[in-house]
């Protein structure tokens, strides 16, 4: 059977690459295409989720194996075969390319051809450029944060009022004396 997945990114409007691959290949076959497909280098700690129809993850097939104290099933690229996890149509999957900034490329098994095979995956249709691999998270930090290009994001409405007083404060309504009546750590507890 030949598995055909369309790939999507909501970062990039007209974004999308179709692949075919063979469904004995394994998920680290179409890890391989997908990156070939965008250009990416393979450097990044890539997986993909089996999602329901609502795209709500349900089952990670990652990278490399993960030591896991967890008692759920652990799968891993290059042990897993597509047919073992995907075998429908319209089965939606999510592929991150970038952990950590948790972007992802949404994948959907849009066809099935049965009686045929492939010898090696192929992007079959590639639109619209790929977004960046990697996030710059210094230059995301200055474009989220107000203020940040003009010297400090913290200004006097961050702190408050300048007519704070320390003497304001009722040590009696806070059940300790002042700060003088402490002579260890044990004090306060």
């Amino acid at each position: 059977m030949i598995y055909k997945f369309r790939l999507l990114s909501d970062e990039v409007e007209d974004f999308r690459r179709d692949i075919e691959i063979d469904s004995d290949a394994t998920f680290f076959d179409l890890h391989k295409a997908i990156l070939e497909s965008v250009g990416y280098p393979d450097d990044q700690m890539t997986s993909f989720f089996i999602c329901n129809d609502k795209w709500i993850k349900e089952i990670e097939i990652t990278r490399e194996e993960m030591d896991s104290m967890s008692e759920e099933d652990t799968y891993v690229m290059a042990d897993c075969v597509l047919g073992d996890l995907v075998e429908e149509e319209k089965q939606k999957l999510m592929y991150v390319f970038d952990p950590l900034a948790d972007r992802v490329f949404y994948m959907e098994l849009s066809k099935i051809e049965f009686g045929k095979n492939c010898d090696a995956a192929t992007c079959v249709k590639s639109t619209g450029e790929a977004p960046k691999q990697t996030l710059n998270f210094d230059e995301l930090m200055k474009k989220e944060v107000p203020g940040a290009n003009a010297g400090s994001e913290f200004d006097e409405d961050f702190y408050g009022s300048d007519s704070y007083n320390d003497e304001d404060i009722d040590e009696e309504s806070f059940g300790i004396g002042g700060i003088e009546d402490i002579s260890s750590i044990d004090d306060l507890y």
